[in-house]
């Protein structure tokens, strides 16, 4: 069963659609990074997520429990942290903790057990006596954290978890994010794609309110690929040198030595043997990927063809890595010193014919 199933969502704020009928998943395991430029829609769906705002349409369910029929049980599942962490700021650590283990409705008995929990697993454990206004800022996000997992629920929802932290408080939350996945479903709400390609396994993409990309993330990685190469040689040929070899579709010269060459299958192979035998001087050769913050571009900004350009690959052959591509060249270099051999023997030959 699904932790968090969504159905046909729509949000409506007088005649202006945020949220315009989206649905998903969130299974056990999951880290779903919840992507969209700013005014997308995508705090408006973490508040309806977490109960603290009603949809104008469609279903929301934690663990089976419809949320608009029995908010409570199922609100006792969703651990939230929003954009801006609920903190009392005059309170120390732990009393803040406790308070929000009552409102949770933790036994009394069991509250200093669960606190500790919560800070050992944020990393809160020498804070436990200082007032929060004198942490860092990194350290309070760690304090919204505690919360939101406080009370072990099955669902967590981050929403903008490292704006305003710097590099090395990010890589703390984003490793903390990562530890917490193994044991929650977490759905992470940001619009920083590194941020979703650290921690996530999942991606969904919404643009205007709806959903305009969902799959793995490892699914978003392959669709950086283009078919096409990045070449380089000391000794650089002509363009129509590289156009007239066998499976070369496109060739484009970038400067004195570079060139983008557009292949086909294992044409590159060729490429390379050719490059060695001809005494080009290859010195670079690698794959030529989109950046994946074209593709979030393309897919936030662009038309339906640009979308769709976005998450179709230009070549639909498997690309080379780049240790097929090495492997390549040391073959071709193999090659080209055996053929050298066997002609220097030949000409051994013919120089003494006794032999």
């Amino acid at each position: 069963m699904s932790l968090i199933s969504v159905s046909n969502l729509v949000r409506y704020y007088g005649n202006h659609c945020a949220v315009d009928n989206i649905s998903f998943e969130l299974s056990a395991g999951d880290i779903l990074g919840f992507l969209g430029p700013n005014g997308a829609g995508k705090s408006t769906t973490m508040q309806m997520l977490s109960g603290n705002l009603a949809p104008s349409e469609g279903e929301i369910s934690i663990n089976g429990i419809d949320l608009l029929d029995d908010p409570r049980q199922a609100k006792a599942a969703i651990g939230y942290l929003p954009e801006i962490p609920p903190l009392y700021k005059e309170m120390t650590v732990d009393e803040y903790l406790a308070y929000c283990a009552r409102l949770h409705r933790i036994e009394n008995s069991a509250i200093n057990e669960m606190v500790d929990q919560a800070k050992t697993r944020c990393g809160l454990m020498d804070t436990g006596k200082r007032l929060i206004a004198n942490l860092s800022k990194g350290f309070q996000q760690r304090v919204g954290i505690a919360q939101a997992i406080l009370h072990s629920p099955d669902v967590i929802i981050l929403d903008e978890p490292t704006v305003g932290l710097d590099p090395n408080q990010i890589r703390e939350i984003r490793q903390l994010i990562a530890e917490l996945g193994k044991e929650h479903g977490i759905i992470l709400c940001t619009h920083i794609l590194p941020e979703v390609q650290a921690v996530c396994n999942r991606v969904q993409i919404i643009n205007q309110g709806q959903l305009v990309y969902e799959s793995s993330m490892s699914e978003l990685l392959r669709k950086q690929a283009t078919g096409s190469y990045e070449v380089a040689f000391l000794r650089s040929p002509t363009v129509g040198n590289l156009t007239c070899l066998e499976g070369i579709h496109h060739a484009e010269q970038l400067d004195e030595h570079r060139f983008l060459v557009t292949t086909a299958g294992s044409s590159v192979e060729y490429l390379v043997k050719v490059a060695v035998k001809n005494d080009w001087g290859l010195f670079k050769l690698m794959p030529h990927e989109r950046s994946l913050e074209q593709i979030f571009i393309d897919l936030t900004t662009g038309d339906d063809e640009t979308i769709e350009d976005a998450v179709s690959p230009e070549n639909t052959d498997e690309q080379n890595t780049e240790e097929d591509l090495d492997a390549a060249y040391e073959n071709a270099v193999y090659e080209s010193l055996e053929e050298q051999g066997d002609e220097q023997q030949n000409d051994n030959k013919k120089q003494d014919p006794a032999s």
